[in-house]
């Protein structure tokens, strides 16, 4: 199915769960179960986001199984410096997309919605650390999603622990093949995003 920019869209479970069959890295999985010690913090399933209400219907952090996998060892990673991975976001369905696109306009910010965004190939993710054990957030340069220029990962005026905790991070992150984008220090590609479609299914559609 097209989607009125032409842009190849998947839109029908079915259709998913065919390219499963045929490749199972095609699958979205629930990260949280595949992610030893992952935090789910998942802000569009709540009013505190940038629209300022909820914008998923269930709190569920999926990604494709590639990314999955990467990210556990991103963990292992992290475990050493007692910190680990908390999440804000994964798979997000183009329909959320397209309204954050309405709300933002602006590419530096929100994928339009002709392009499209590797968050709705289940290959992004947007993650920040927490303390092993207590899961509380390690401080870092922003609050998620504040489209500040103290977003950037080239903006250092800031105290010593948070520059540090934004280095672990992106060194984490970058050791396992994701790439920042470096105007949001939360947000992280995987390289294999050119494998998968964009798709417009909803979690309960997912039943994860």
């Amino acid at each position: 199915m097209r989607n009125p920019y032409n842009l190849p869209l998947i839109c029908s479970v079915e259709q998913y769960r065919a390219q499963v069959d045929a490749d199972p890295d095609q699958e979205l999985v629930d990260l949280v179960a595949w992610v030893p010690g992952l935090v789910p913090d998942l802000r569009y399933a709540t009013a505190n986001n940038l629209a300022g209400r909820p914008l998923y219907t269930r709190a569920q952090a999926v990604a494709r199984r590639p990314v999955a996998v990467a990210l556990a060892r991103v963990q292992q990673r992290l475990a050493p410096h007692g910190v680990g991975l908390c999440v804000y976001d994964a798979y997000r369905p183009y329909h959320v997309t397209r309204a954050f696109y309405e709300l933002i306009g602006n590419e530096d910010f929100a994928a339009p919605p002709w392009r499209g965004s590797r968050h709705n190939r289940g290959c992004s993710v947007d993650v920040g650390l927490v303390q092993l054990g207590t899961g509380q957030p390690l401080p870092l340069p922003t609050a998620f999603d504040e489209l500040t220029p103290a977003a950037h990962v080239g903006y250092n005026d800031l105290p010593g622990h948070m520059l540090f905790n934004r280095s672990l991070l992106l060194a984490g992150m970058g050791l396992e093949g994701f790439r920042n984008y470096p105007a949001e220090w939360w947000h992280f590609d995987h390289p294999c995003w050119p494998e998968f479609d964009l798709l417009d299914l909803s979690f309960e559609e997912l039943a994860l």
